[in-house]
């Protein structure tokens, strides 16, 4: 057997059994996550009746998540910076990865509005990397590991493998990272994702899942009137978009004037006043967008409206104040409320045309924020119905383009990336 040709098995291998290690850590990720969430916010407030506990509860925990960065650095990292410093500098810093775990479930734990992906592709990208500096054969194939890693972590989070094949491919259009032939790659990030996905639903199947999947909308036959309101709810989704680009300066402006562990301790703060304002505001999303979906029409169309652009000024206090993750989930729930806000108001409380506004507002606003129309499209496929794929698609293309010509205005190219762009 020559050389080349070993190289090619001991990847697919490694590829394979790195699947699987990535679910296997994700999953016990999850898990402890909601056992802790369970245990903070379920069965402790029973058992001691304390006033204003989730002001005191998210304030302390802002203070002792600040005082962990101090000591420990500015963790955990988000995936575009992640991803940053795979291309930039070939490598990923993985002496901490007790460090990475703790950091990115401490602000899980205490009900910030994030999602777990940054922290957990930070940890996987790093496993990567250790695999290529420890194994001889592996060194020359630490970057692709790391890249499948990516996206298999993307992919067994949201369920949906060819997302984070896209999220990770749209990332790095100009393929300086994975030089692999294209059938190759495809094939190993499938086989990573397969496995990835397959031990993650056996050990979640046996013990019990610790993250709840995205929700599925009901079914629904566009219309006509439909069809005339996809470009308002592509403007309603850039707007949101902008509001999110717009907050996320101007919390890291604001972040920026505190100094460390009081910055966490005001953002902790923040999170507790306006969760116990409105608790549907806490936590990454996916739970209460599924309560969304069965009950929106409890909800005001005004009141929809200002929880979606509350859920974003949220995220980006959370992440700019230190208790940071990830934005997809958010930004999800928060583009669902203002869709389904916007049908309320124009057609009642007609079921159909919320789904169908809500697909392309969300879509919009995450084509905005990510410049990934694709990826975009595949990650709505699961939660919104078939029939709407080429609307979710035109929307979160037409988010894109939008974004791309406000890129090239006289802000630049480099504001846009500071103000949030994934």
């Amino acid at each position: 057997m020559n050389k080349s040709v070993r190289n090619n098995l001991y990847l697919i291998l490694f590829c394979g059994i790195m699947g699987a290690v990535a679910g296997g850590v994700i999953w016990t990720f999850l898990k402890v996550m909601s056992l802790g969430i369970t245990f903070l916010w379920e069965w402790l407030p029973k058992q001691v009746s304390i006033p204003y506990y989730t002001v005191l509860m998210c304030t302390a925990g802002g203070a002792l998540i600040g005082c962990f960065r101090w000591k420990f650095g500015d963790y955990p990292e988000e995936l575009d910076t992640v991803m940053g410093k795979i291309k930039a500098e070939k490598t990923y810093d993985y002496s901490n990865m007790v460090v990475l775990l703790l950091s990115a479930l401490f602000p899980l734990l205490l009900g910030s509005s994030i999602g777990p992906e940054a922290g957990l592709t930070g940890v996987i990208v790093g496993l990567c990397y250790w695999v290529g500096d420890n194994l001889s054969f592996a060194r020359q194939n630490a970057r692709e590991y790391s890249q499948v890693g990516a996206a298999v972590t993307l992919g067994v989070l949201f369920r949906s493998p060819l997302f984070g094949v896209f999220a990770v491919e749209e990332e790095n259009r100009d393929k300086e990272i994975l030089k692999l032939p294209g059938t190759m790659k495809l094939f190993l990030y499938g086989l990573a994702a397969a496995a990835g996905t397959g031990f993650y639903m056996l050990l979640s199947e046996l013990f019990g899942a610790g993250l709840s999947a995205m929700p599925s909308f009901p079914e629904m036959e566009p219309d006509a009137f439909d069809y005339l309101m996809v470009i308002l709810y592509i403007l309603l989704g850039c707007i949101l978009a902008k509001f999110y680009f717009i907050t996320h300066g101007a919390a890291k402006w604001a972040a920026g004037k505190i100094p460390a562990v009081a910055k966490e301790t005001v953002g902790g703060l923040c999170l507790g006043v306006m969760g116990m304002t409105a608790p549907i505001l806490m936590f990454s999303g996916e739970e209460a967008m599924g309560e969304l979906i069965a009950d929106y029409n409890m909800y005001l169309p005004l009141t929809l409206a200002a929880i979606a652009f509350l859920k974003v000024l949220l995220t980006n206090i959370c992440i700019q104040t230190g208790l940071k993750g990830g934005h997809f989930f958010p930004v999800i729930f928060a583009g669902v409320c203002l869709g389904y806000a916007a049908a309320m108001i124009v057609f009642g409380n007609g079921a159909g045309h919320g789904v169908f506004a809500a697909a392309t507002v969300t879509a919009a606003l995450l084509g905005a924020i990510m410049k990934k129309p694709l990826a975009v499209t595949v990650l709505l496929f699961l939660c919104f119905p078939v029939r709407l794929f080429l609307w979710i698609f035109l929307a979160a293309a037409a988010g894109s383009f939008l974004a791309g010509n406000k890129e090239k205005s006289p802000v630049g190219k480099n504001k846009f990336k500071e103000s949030g762009g994934i």
